[in-house]
């Protein structure tokens, strides 16, 4: 049984992900993945994939461009990177992709059903179905050009496929998740994502019902060749009705992080957990040297992607504040402090593997506490949060496609300038 979850609307944007910055997305994404399955098991999992919001919001935290609608490709090819090779620990498995990747989902699917015993070949037809009913059942503009296939050994999956549309600049990425589906053709999205750019016909709704039925009663009755004329005949006469309503994420173009993007009180219920866990006591419960206070406050926003309820994923942009953008926006990638959080994160789970949840329990109750302090705390604005990264990015580490930062040029100001500050521009490297 299964059912299409939700759906996004983002800004399309081109360009590759540095391999400094994918090796790093595939090691963090993989050990949360890692992290929720311990937690949650296989099948939410697949629950969290579905959700548009939350998939967004698990791009942003691994430093992806938070708005772009390069999150899906880098998001899947991580996983795909990270969860393949250790399958048979895990039980989840990604195939498709991108381009080409996606024309192999169908073949991948039934080499992962003989590993694991469950019918790949039934998923197969699965997996172009799905594909069938989102560029023809559902015709919106937006061209399909990725199909991710997630699935468990259990035989329950995700599915997470991509269009664009390029005279509007935006993509389209559509959700299924198994679990609840009835019907391929009646009501099935968990979530479209997406904005509204006019008349969609939508086949799949279960309004269309009577739609469907009337179609192949008017093929057997009257053929393809006078259907095709009686249509051409009636053009620009249809009457569509309103779709239904589902989980919808819809990003903006700007690239820059803005304080309406984030709320803010959320933000400042993590800054307060991590201060008040220290960065002292924080480091001596889970014995790696070195975890300062910045380190937590990335393991907080991580711990929030693991142990989260769907609502808290409504802002998106916030995740990013943890291990900025590889444009820059909001900031540059802190990649020591990306390193990390890893370290850590990988070091609880490994530890838990074994029995000791301890590790793995602090990094919870870290996502506890900023919850619990959210609905009373206060902190510096996001225009100021994102101000104070720039300026110690060098510090951390910061690297974008532009390249490492270079130490913080404070301003200057010149004896003859009055009180009017000349900043002086770092060069880029």
């Amino acid at each position: 049984m299964a059912k299409r979850s939700g759906s996004a609307d983002l800004p399309l944007h081109g360009g590759r992900v540095p391999a400094w910055l994918g090796e790093r997305m595939t090691r963090l994404g993989t050990v949360i993945a890692e992290a929720i399955i311990h937690h949650y098991g296989r099948d939410e999992l697949l629950r969290r994939l579905a959700n548009p919001f939350w998939f967004q919001s698990f791009g942003a935290v691994m430093g992806m461009d938070w708005h772009s609608s390069g999150i899906t490709t880098s998001v899947i090819g991580s996983l795909k990177r990270g969860l393949n090779p250790r399958a048979g620990e895990l039980g989840v498995r990604i195939c498709g992709g991108r381009g080409r990747h996606s024309r192999q989902t169908p073949a991948e699917l039934v080499a992962a059903g003989e590993a694991a015993g469950f019918d790949g070949a039934g998923l197969a037809r699965t997996s172009r179905l799905v594909a069938k009913v989102d560029s023809a059942a559902v015709q919106d503009g937006f061209d399909l050009y990725l199909h991710g296939f997630i699935v468990t050994d259990e035989g329950g999956w995700t599915v997470v496929q991509q269009g664009m549309n390029g005279d509007s600049r935006t993509a389209r990425r559509y959700h299924w998740l198994s679990e609840g589906l009835e019907s391929f053709v009646d009501a099935p999205h968990a979530a479209i994502e997406g904005r509204r750019q006019g008349t969609i016909v939508n086949l799949a709704d279960r309004r269309a019902v009577a739609s469907r039925q009337a179609q192949l009663e008017l093929l057997a009755e009257l053929g393809p060749d006078r259907l095709a004329r009686e249509a051409a005949a009636m053009e620009g006469r249809k009457a569509v009705s309103a779709q239904p309503m589902l989980p919808h994420l819809s990003l903006p173009d700007h690239h820059d992080v803005r304080a309406d993007d984030v709320i803010v009180r959320r933000l400042h219920g993590t800054l307060a957990a991590a201060a008040e866990c220290g960065p002292k006591d924080f480091s001596e419960l889970l014995l790696v040297p070195g975890v300062g206070a910045r380190t937590v406050r990335s393991l907080a926003m991580v711990a929030e992607v693991i142990h989260g309820a769907p609502c808290r994923f409504a802002d998106p942009a916030r995740f990013s504040l943890a291990h900025g953008g590889k444009d820059r926006h909001p900031f540059p990638v802190p990649t020591k402090v990306y390193d990390k959080t890893i370290g850590v994160l990988k070091s609880a789970v490994g530890k838990a593997k074994l029995g000791q949840d301890e590790k793995l329990g602090a990094i919870r109750r870290l996502d506890e506490q900023a919850r619990r302090l959210e609905a009373y705390t206060s902190g510096p604005s996001v225009d100021a949060f994102i101000a104070e990264e720039r300026r110690r990015s060098h510090e951390y580490g910061g690297r974008s496609v532009f390249g490492w930062e270079p130490p913080y040029d404070p301003p200057v100001i010149p004896a003859n300038a009055g009180t009017q500050e000349h900043r002086r521009q770092p060069k880029r490297h």
